[in-house]
């Protein structure tokens, strides 16, 4: 009997360490990453953008806000929130005092569920169900503020991208601005930015047939914003010519093996391409520079 028992027994005491290493030490490990994305024509100048994604603010948590409002000491060009900011009710005003000094940037978002509904206690074996995990939400689950949310960020200029697109002009070199949802400033000095955005495809709000038409030509680059990166979505961002993609959601994997590497993505893109730079290729053969 021990010997039969040996197995599941450690199993499970793997199962448990990992467990509590993701509750207990990695759920605090905010990390910054690093990119160059090759998306700008040759000699242009360098757009530094700060993608902030999956903030998942509960009340209380004064180093995740100390650590957020840190961020601003890289000097973005501009922001770009791929949502899930909330996982609490009462979070919207933590979250917006987090992003304060980044709100003095130019910015643009797109809302996750967790901002839309409030978040559930979750068995993590849940992200082992095969199948199409995106859903409707559920009626008799508790609405959050968005709207107060959606109004805080506006309130500082950044622009909603929830199935729609828009412009960022960045003046001089890109350290102040404006989001507009039209044309913008025609100084010699000032940089386009357009953007495409949806809404999120986990709970079936994205809409792209709203916002399709490919890049923005008179822009220096478009960029397609989404807060889960679900195939249909990538596929219809990288179709329709956007050169590049960003997208959050997969918390680089919500259940990973070390040395391996992730489990699942919740969502049905692949693990390989659970978090960092990739690229997406369309069934028209469309390629987009990708960032989970």
């Amino acid at each position: 009997m021990r010997k039969k028992l040996a197995v599941p027994l450690g199993v499970a005491a793997v199962g448990l360490a990992g467990l509590g290493y993701a509750a207990g030490v990695e759920v605090n490990l905010y990390r910054l990453r690093r990119f160059e994305l090759p998306v700008l024509d040759p000699g242009a100048r360098p757009l530094k953008i700060l993608q902030v994604s999956d903030i998942h603010m509960v009340p209380g948590q004064r180093r995740k806000q100390k650590w957020l409002r840190s961020l601003a000491e890289l000097e973005p060009d501009l922001v770009v929130n791929t949502g899930d900011n909330l996982s609490h009710p009462d979070a919207v005003g933590p979250v917006l005092d987090a992003l304060e000094p980044l709100l003095r940037v130019p910015g643009v978002f797109v809302f996750g569920s967790n901002d839309y509904y409030e978040a559930k206690k979750l068995n993590p074996a849940k992200y082992l169900k095969k199948g199409d995990l995106s859903h409707a939400p559920r009626r008799q689950r508790t609405q959050n503020d968005w709207q107060r949310l959606q109004a805080g960020l506006e309130k500082h200029g950044w622009l909603p991208l929830n199935n729609a697109r828009g412009t960022v002009e960045l003046s001089g070199g890109g350290a102040a601005g404006a989001a507009t949802a039209a044309a913008g400033s025609d100084s010699p000095s000032s940089r386009r930015i357009a953007f495409v955005g949806l809404d999120d495809p986990h709970v079936q709000r994205d809409r792209y047939e709203l916002v399709a038409g490919g890049p923005d030509i008179d822009a220096e680059v478009t960029i397609g914003v989404t807060h889960a990166p679900y195939l249909r979505a990538l596929d219809a961002m990288a179709a329709d010519g956007l050169p590049v993609i960003l997208a959050g959601h997969t918390h680089g994997g919500q259940l990973c093996i070390p040395g391996y590497g992730a489990l699942v993505t919740n969502c049905d893109i692949d693990t390989a391409r659970v978090k960092g730079l990739h690229t997406h290729t369309a069934p028209n053969q469309r390629t987009s520079v990708l960032h989970v």
